[in-house]
């Protein structure tokens, strides 16, 4: 069977930076819905019409896949602000004091400041996947109603909803 829209596509996926350097591997078979959006377009554009055997390798620009990196969105905060024992790596929803629906990171902690970041951690980056197709079949009728809210892959994920702090002073509207 060809991919088409519809279609349920069973991918093995490995994503490497510009250098090469491998940043991600699927350890299980990505499936994902064809046309639902639930991948990049470059990527879903790259394996229409094609079958089960089939590899490629896809280069996707920054603009293609997480976007430059948008300077705006790095900010110097006071580390009393966030709370006790700030490090990096920290994830915070919001910037304190303002809810506006963007996951920040903590990238640096120096002399009390926390610089947040509110860019995808791959913004800027240009990435290479490789991709294997394993297996497609047309998808249910079930599955195609679930095409509404699509689930990437961990590793496309910004955070998960646990993984998210709140500043102190945060209202969520």
């Amino acid at each position: 069977m060809k991919i088409e829209d519809g279609c349920l596509v069973s991918l093995d996926v490995s994503m490497y930076d510009a250098q090469g350097e491998l940043l991600e591997k699927t350890e299980s078979p990505l499936v994902y819905l064809h046309g639902a959006g639930d991948i990049f377009p470059r990527i879903e554009a790259a394996l229409a019409g094609q079958e089960a055997g089939y590899r490629t390798s896809v280069m996707l620009e920054p603009e293609d896949a997480f976007g430059d990196a948008d300077a705006s969105l790095v900010h110097l905060v006071e580390c009393r602000r966030l709370g006790p024992q700030v490090e990096v790596g920290m994830r915070y929803e919001g910037l304190p004091g303002q809810a506006d629906g963007r996951i920040y990171t903590v990238t640096d902690v120096a002399e009390a400041m926390a610089v947040l970041d509110g860019n995808h951690p791959l913004a800027g980056y240009a990435l290479r996947f490789d991709l294997h197709v394993r297996s497609v079949e047309r998808a249910s009728d079930d599955e195609l109603s679930a095409a509404d809210r699509p689930q990437p892959p961990d590793f496309l994920r910004v955070v998960e909803t646990q993984d998210l702090r709140r500043p102190p002073g945060h209202r969520r509207h």
